[in-house]
């Protein structure tokens, strides 16, 4: 049904309106080859998010389009996007418009998803600039088992985790591995117990490097992957900073590709995401057979914001 267009916002959103946003960001994702929401921002969409700005631009009935906003010290980090039928009819300038709004001037980030060309035209019309790419790589399923696998470090061993018994440790690893990383870094045992929660969980699939002293076991490193409706997917590989350098990571990785390999959906592919400036990371995969596919963008609002 098509009616007039408006736009409002609210703290948190009712089952039915949830449902048309999920709509949308699948009708986008088709669209784009692109996963249009990220996890976290799925996750928000339900219930108990505390400091979450939901921004629904409706057309008549229908919503056509969606912008996330969560707050922290450093301003404003979000995602936006448009229906693809609804698209070049001002939906977009609309959502951005009431971003600045409601932000107030302070500092915005936000993704586009898939690097389209409605998202380049919009952010260059208003002055917001590119300031990172996540680069989506995967590789075919077929010969992951046939990968060689590399010798761990001395005094290494990799076992599966154990929901609950290593939450405490998984997660300081976590922090360590990734204290510098906008979004990971800042994980806690709620934020990894609900992932633990998906239906997708598979605690034979988060494996964990550790190893043996005076103290009891010391867990070193990570490697967690992810199988649902017949894809493979690096969910996230860490390694405690005292012990990278060692080839740690690609021991790691490799088995938990391996892993992939003989889960009993046997993934077709299998992709991951990865900072287009981390060089040894992207090495590191290219080498393992990923090719790019793929590109998120995210954009950081004029600095200083003009003044309304």
């Amino acid at each position: 049904m098509s009616g007039p267009s408006a736009l409002s916002t609210a703290p948190e959103l009712t089952g039915g309106t949830r449902t048309a946003v999920l709509d949308l960001a699948a009708a986008s994702s088709e669209a784009d080859d692109a996963t249009s929401l990220s996890e976290d921002a799925v996750l928000r969409l339900g219930p108990g998010h505390e400091g979450v700005h939901h921004l629904l631009r409706t057309d008549g009935d229908d919503v056509v389009g969606y912008a996330q906003l969560v707050g922290g010290a450093a301003g404003y980090e979000g995602e936006l996007l448009v229906h693809p039928a609804h698209r070049r009819r001002g939906h977009g300038t609309a959502l951005l418009a009431e971003v600045e709004r409601l932000t107030d001037r302070a500092p915005v980030r936000l993704w586009s998803h898939g690097d389209t060309a409605g998202a380049v035209a919009l952010a260059a019309r208003h002055g917001w600039s590119r300031v990172r790419e996540l680069l989506r790589l995967e590789r075919p399923g077929r010969g992951l088992a046939d990968l060689e696998v590399p010798t761990l470090p001395a005094g290494t061993s990799v076992r599966p985790s154990v929901p609950g018994a290593d939450d405490e440790a998984w997660v300081a690893v976590n922090a360590a591995a990734f204290a510098t990383h906008p979004e990971q870094g800042r994980w806690t045992v709620d934020d990894l117990r609900a992932r633990q929660a998906e239906a997708w969980f598979d605690p034979s699939l988060l494996l964990l490097a550790v190893q043996e002293g005076a103290g009891g076991e010391q867990v070193v490193g990570f490697c967690w992957m992810k199988v649902a409706d017949g894809q493979g997917e690096l969910y996230v590989l860490g390694i405690a900073p005292d012990h990278a350098g060692a080839g740690l990571g690609r021991a790691l990785l490799v088995r938990g590709l391996q892993a992939v390999a003989a889960h009993p959906d046997s993934p077709r592919l299998v992709d991951l995401y990865v900072d287009g400036d981390n060089t040894p990371a992207v090495k590191l995969y290219t080498r393992l057979g990923f090719e790019r596919a793929g590109v998120d963008v995210q954009y950081a609002s004029p600095t200083p914001r003009p003044t309304p």
